[in-house]
């Protein structure tokens, strides 16, 4: 029994080490490397206001000049499946976690070289929107201006497309859909206390503002794909 147990704890000690050097943390994006890695991503997010069509029209979000850690969150919780977009979890699953450290320095990367963004919105928003965003708290995580969050993993929202913020938002409302839904407890919280006609509100009054997110054109088209 004593050498069946050793046997047991060396074998454990074993696959420790194999699992603790798999559970170690991606280097530093390098955005060249992420330049050869964007295949499946540059036929739709490199085109200009191409849109999906599952699971409703919209057009695919500028990801350009996005925060970097937002989108290794991103595509680490589609690849978890708590954001079930079934052509992103796809895509999300055959990447490694370095894969997706280099992607997302290549495109936060890709969007530089714009304006600088006032720190706060050059008009007041209306009192509807107004009244909104503090019921969301909207700015304690996504910044006064709602294109320099308080943590890098959070999104930068001003600039983005309205339809698909919408859609996003939508997504945080819907519960028990094996493709479609997103699993984030504040984002969920947030979202379900609203109507669709006050997510579309607060939706449009982030694409008017000024920010970093864009599209940026991309001519090696090698596939499409919905990231």
């Amino acid at each position: 029994m004593n050498k069946l147990l050793s046997s047991m704890l060396a074998l454990a000690a074993v696959f420790g080490v194999v699992f603790s050097a798999q559970a170690q943390e991606a280097k530093p994006g390098d955005k060249t490397a992420g330049s050869m890695k964007v295949q499946m991503c540059i036929g739709c997010h490199n085109i200009p206001r191409y849109q999906s069509t599952f699971p409703e029209v919209y057009k695919v979000p500028k990801i350009a000049g996005q925060n970097a850690r937002y989108i290794v969150s991103a595509l680490t919780a589609y690849r978890k499946g708590d954001r079930k977009h079934p052509t992103m979890r796809s895509i999300a699953a055959s990447l490694t976690d370095q894969d997706i450290a280099d992607v997302a320095a290549f495109y936060a990367d890709l969007g530089k070289g714009g304006d600088a963004v006032a720190a706060q919105p050059a008009l007041q928003a209306p009192a509807e929107i107004t009244k909104l965003l503090a019921q969301a708290a909207c700015a304690s995580c996504h910044g006064n201006n709602f294109n320099s969050p308080t943590d890098p993993s959070y999104p930068k929202l001003a600039g983005q497309f309205s339809d698909y913020l919408y859609a996003a938002l939508k997504a945080y409302q819907t519960s028990n859909n094996p493709h479609v839904g997103r699993n984030n407890a504040i984002m969920m919280g947030m979202a379900r206390p609203f109507t669709h006609t006050e997510l579309k509100l607060l939706s449009s009054y982030f694409e008017s503002l000024p920010g970093d997110v864009r599209t940026v054109p991309e001519s090696r088209f090698r596939g499409a794909s919905q990231f």
